[in-house]
């Protein structure tokens, strides 16, 4: 086979072997979106904070209880001749609503910042399990390829092992030659035992994040035509960040409940009042002295104010405690605005560089494969041994797999930036997608 269809070759193959299984980038998300064991944990505790969130607002809103009683009594004096049996129902409907509680107001606000907490948590799980399967979607096609290329270097070292032996028979070849094939063949044997290996770990780490089994990725439409990054200036994909990145957010957020905490504790000096009203209703069958039945009916509303004087100390000193936890809750504002700019920008610049070395590998590719041409040919007409055409093959099988890799590299760092700057979405995938075999 001509080396320089190998490419379309492989593609053709495994399209042949897996249109049925094969499963996009989008699938296989979908599938571990509701499979995965620390997405399924993170969307639990979204729902717990949910909940949480509402149990903050109760301090703002009425309190009613009911309570009910039944008793008997019986007297039996035989000096006073009086033997008598009495007693009574009740029953209470009591009802409170807070008017003025400045900490319970704050408390209410801290369960609305919660809920935006626990988004930006939802976020960046969805995000991490976007990043996770298509690390080990293009974990497998890297593999994949990777021992397919093993092969195809096993078979043209086969060939020339092959023409080597016949040339020794002949006479026009050294036994030399032969032996640097054999080494050759059986290092290649090796590197296909290790890269099977390779890739049965890399289907199972698939397998299990997706809980698929035999889970099989489409891999790139032939000829591959990956797009640049888009808008071409880091600033831009830094100052998204500020407003998107799910970990600013919670740290904005983690501020603002701080603040929130501060107005709780100044609260402890200041009065609260209460409407409260009840309403009571009980019923005598009869008394000790007395048999005949009555009954009681009482309505009470009224107003509790309270005014706390002095509390050892314990409210100063808590204020100066939520200060504390407020100044951290800002350095730690800061610290994650500046990691969240310096990982965009990291990843920027890798995808910015793996570009440039798919676009390498590409003239590199081409170059390894004009250069084992000739030497082939200079290998046929006398010119070249034996081992400058094994080293020829190496270099290039070499410069093919690191293309391969390189590409999906490219492709992945793509959804890391987005990730890095918050604006990874699951939408990400399928301009993916559109890259793979049909």
């Amino acid at each position: 086979m001509n080396l320089r269809q190998l490419p379309l070759a492989l593609a053709l193959t495994v399209a042949c072997v897996l249109p049925a299984q094969a499963q996009s980038l989008v699938e296989l998300y979908d599938a571990a979106r509701g499979f995965d064991a620390s997405y399924q944990s993170a969307k639990s505790q979204y729902e717990a904070n949910l909940s949480k969130a509402e149990q903050a607002r109760a301090g703002l809103l009425p309190t009613v209880g009911l309570s009910a009683g039944v008793n008997r009594a019986s007297i039996d004096n035989t000096q006073a001749g009086q033997d008598r049996s009495y007693g009574s129902q009740s029953a209470t409907l009591s009802a409170s609503q807070p008017l003025y509680r400045p900490a319970n107001t704050a408390t209410a606000a801290q369960g609305e910042k919660s809920v935006g907490v626990a988004q930006a948590q939802l976020q960046a799980a969805d995000q991490e399990l976007i990043v996770s399967v298509s690390q080990a979607y293009f974990d497998v096609l890297a593999s994949s390829d990777n021992l397919n290329f093993v092969k195809a270097q096993k078979s043209a070292v086969s060939e020339q092992l092959a023409s080597a032996k016949r040339n020794f028979e002949v006479g026009t070849a050294t036994i030399t030659d032969t032996r640097e094939a054999q080494a050759r063949f059986d290092l290649v044997l090796a590197q296909e035992i290790a890269a099977e290996n390779d890739l049965r770990v890399k289907k199972l780490a698939l397998d299990q994040l997706t809980g698929k089994t035999g889970a099989a990725p489409k891999p790139l439409a032939v000829p591959v035509v990956i797009a640049p990054v888009a808008p071409a200036d880091v600033t831009t994909w830094v100052a998204q960040s500020e407003a998107m990145s799910p970990a600013v957010r919670q740290a904005q957020l983690g501020l603002e409940v701080a603040r929130l905490e501060t107005q709780k504790a100044q609260a402890g000096n200041k009065p609260t009042l209460d409407l409260n009203g009840s309403y009571n209703i009980t019923k005598n069958n009869g008394t000790p002295s007395a048999s005949q039945d009555y009954r009681t009916n009482v309505a009470a509303v009224g107003l509790s104010f309270n005014l706390p004087l002095f509390a050892g100390y314990a409210i100063q000193n808590r204020i100066k405690e939520t200060l504390a936890l407020e100044d951290k809750a800002r350095s730690d504002l800061d610290a994650a605005k500046r990691g969240v700019a310096q990982a965009t920008r990291t990843a920027f610049f890798g995808v910015e560089s793996g570009l440039g070395q798919v676009k390498a590998l590409e003239a590199a590719e081409a170059s390894s494969q004009s250069a084992l041409d000739a030497t082939q040919l200079g290998y046929q007409v006398g010119v070249r041994i034996n081992i400058d055409v094994l080293n020829a093959q190496t270099a290039l099988f070499d410069t093919k797999a690191k293309l391969a890799k390189a590409r999906y590299d490219v492709l992945l760092g793509g959804l890391k930036l987005r990730q890095a700057n918050g604006t990874l979405t699951a939408d990400d995938l399928n301009a993916v997608n559109a890259l793979l075999a049909k």
